[in-house]
């Protein structure tokens, strides 16, 4: 799967970074979630699923506009 880099908030070109695939879907560049009492309120966590903390500037300044 080739994916496209969309932008990232990161001045030195790391982390947070946001990028698309040939579907239109969004993969997410972050830090991993490793809060025990955060982890404990996601709901229907399937098998495989990770998750990982964004800033919200690097949603709101490269997310979909539609």
């Amino acid at each position: 799967m080739k994916l496209t880099f969309i932008g990232s908030t990161s001045d030195s070109g790391q982390c947070p970074s946001l990028y698309e695939t040939p579907t239109g879907d969004f993969v997410v560049q972050g830090y991993e979630l490793t809060d025990p009492e955060a982890l404990g309120q996601l709901r229907d966590v399937l098998p495989g699923e990770k998750f990982v903390v964004v800033p919200r500037e690097l949603l709101t300044r490269f997310g979909p506009r539609a």
